[in-house]
């Protein structure tokens, strides 16, 4: 799979949607974890690569799936379906992982697929039910019915603040 880095102007490249928002939209890449159907805010994505080998870490959680070199940098791996509580997920070469960067931290997803680019209003958002803190729920920022079907939004922010108890190394822990 080819690596596809996300600028300014290559996400205009994406498709017409990119080009036709006005300032009260937001875009998001969407991403499938089997039948399901999740969306990346787009101005997170840096990049989207196909799947390769990560180097393991010790004592890491289970839905880090390991690091890769990235150009010089070390990027966490996180398995999204894992994160999510539905399981580890088999990589194949179809499989891709979405480089993603919030703040200061930079780590890649892994999922089934990216689909397509939604530009959604954000009074179509809905929020998400209050099921328990610790449900995979409170890693969402809300939910969007389309025609085709729900995606659920990815909060970044949260998926990627990790539980002090993760046994993190430092290089993952903190946001240097």
């Amino acid at each position: 799979m080819e690596l596809v880095q996300m600028t300014p102007s290559r996400t205009q490249a994406f498709g017409a949607a990119a080009t036709q928002t006005s300032d009260q939209t937001r875009q998001f890449i969407t991403c499938t974890l089997g039948q399901a159907e999740y969306g990346i805010d787009i101005m997170a994505v840096r990049e989207i690569k196909g799947w390769a080998d990560t180097t393991a870490l010790p004592h890491a959680p289970s839905w880090i799936r390991g690091v890769i070199n990235l150009r010089g940098i070390i990027i966490p791996i996180l398995d999204l379906r894992a994160r999510f509580g539905q399981g580890d997920t088999e990589p194949t070469p179809m499989h891709v992982v979405v480089i993603i960067q919030t703040g200061t931290r930079t780590a890649g997803l892994l999922v089934d697929a990216v689909s397509d680019i939604i530009s959604i209003a954000p009074s179509d958002i809905r929020p998400v039910p209050d099921v328990s803190t610790d449900a995979p729920e409170s890693l969402l920022s809300g939910l969007v019915p389309l025609d085709r079907g729900m995606v659920a939004l990815v909060s970044l922010d949260q998926l990627l603040c990790f539980p002090a108890d993760a046994a993190l190394p430092a290089a993952l822990a903190s946001d240097a």
